[in-house]
């Protein structure tokens, strides 16, 4: 707003306003007196630039962005962490039971046991918010002593732990609120509810699925992926838990039976030609060709919620090939064996399988 009043602008404006009877040239009394003067105007329109942006949603940031949304009761989602299996087992390689809050690390990484879910089986929590709590997989090791303990192994992640909302993410969610009222158990307000739920990225509501009164929602990880049981059953007991359903135990509305379901995972195989540079073999393009193609399949998994049926492309995953290095051409692409455009149903998302690449 403020782009045209710079330095050299405003000391003009000020050395105008002296008669040229006065000597202003560079070096002058009057020029020497108005330069700093000019300067701090300067500066003062910078961040008068700075504050106006700031008090506007769609140029805000940071602080001054989480105060713009919570005027309309949109609060920026703070980092939260992830929820793990433990396994834990005795000398003889037999479940045994360790005691509840029970402290164990890998790497940087601290876990904390919270709930007995079978002999041997427990729920952890990662004492460090977001996503790095989600990372680590194999063999911790106790903090303290637990007695009879041989191995403790960290294994599947039951709700995945989420950074801090970002800006856009929270600008959107605050352009929705506005833009898609949510009350009384309308579509927005199902997808707020149960967005808002750690571990769930993102959420397809479908009314009247089984008749009237009858909702199914299907979630997606925040890590977007397909949710665990646990994850599904702790959204459904917030939402509408299954014994009296429909009564308003829950956060929907009194009358709606709500039914909480997962995504599931269609694999991604993949065969395709590769013309490679001079001297090049398939094997040392193996790996980016991989993280190419699950670039793709994860940026479809994002817009799961906000398509009716994701479509895994041929032409999309050579024109990522092709910006592979070493990768010059690409021809007879096939997914799943068939030279053919993939099209999921309805509640699926693609899941990277195997890729041969043919030289």
């Amino acid at each position: 707003m403020y782009e045209h009043m710079t330095y050299d602008a405003i000391l003009q404006r000020m050395l105008d306003r002296i008669s040229n009877h006065i000597d202003k040239r560079e070096g002058s009394v009057i020029y020497d007196a108005l330069a700093p003067a000019a300067a701090e105007l300067t500066k003062m329109y910078i961040e008068l630039d700075i504050n106006y942006r700031l008090s506007f949603a769609d140029t805000s940031s940071g602080e001054y962005l989480t105060r713009k949304a919570a005027e309309f009761g949109v609060n920026r989602n703070l980092a939260t962490p992830s929820t793990r299996k433990g396994l834990f087992y005795n000398g003889s390689n037999a479940l045994i039971d360790v005691p509840i809050g029970s402290r164990f690390a890998i790497s940087d990484l601290t876990y904390t046991v919270r709930q007995r879910i079978s002999t041997g089986v427990y729920r952890l929590t990662c004492e460090t918010p977001g996503t790095i709590g989600n990372e680590q997989f194999g063999t911790i090791l106790p903090i303290d002593y637990v007695a009879g303990l041989a191995r403790a192994e960290l294994s599947d992640v039951l709700v995945p732990g989420e950074d801090e909302e970002t800006d856009d993410a929270l600008r959107q969610r605050l352009y929705n609120t506005v833009n898609e009222p949510a009350f009384g158990g309308n579509i927005s307000d199902y997808k707020n509810k149960l967005n808002a739920i750690p571990g769930v990225g993102a959420t397809k509501v479908y009314p009247a699925w089984n008749g009237g009164g009858t909702v199914k929602c299907t979630v997606i990880t925040s890590d977007w992926s397909v949710p665990s049981s646990a994850l599904v059953e702790e959204v459904q007991t917030i939402i509408d838990p299954t014994v009296n359903s429909g009564q308003g135990l829950g956060v929907a509305p009194i009358g709606h039976e709500v039914t909480i379901a997962g995504v599931t995972s269609q694999t991604i195989n993949i065969e395709t030609t590769l013309t490679l540079s001079s001297g090049v073999v398939p094997s040392q393009v193996q790996t980016d060709v991989e993280e190419a193609i699950e670039s793709y399949l994860l940026e479809l998994r994002k817009e799961w919620s906000n398509q009716q049926q994701l479509v895994v492309r041929t032409a999309q995953i050579d024109a990522r090939l092709l910006t592979v290095a070493s990768v010059e051409d690409v021809t007879g692409t096939k997914i799943n064996g068939a030279a053919v455009n993939l099209t999921l149903s309805t509640d699926e998302i693609p899941v990277l399988g195997t890729v041969v690449i043919h030289g």
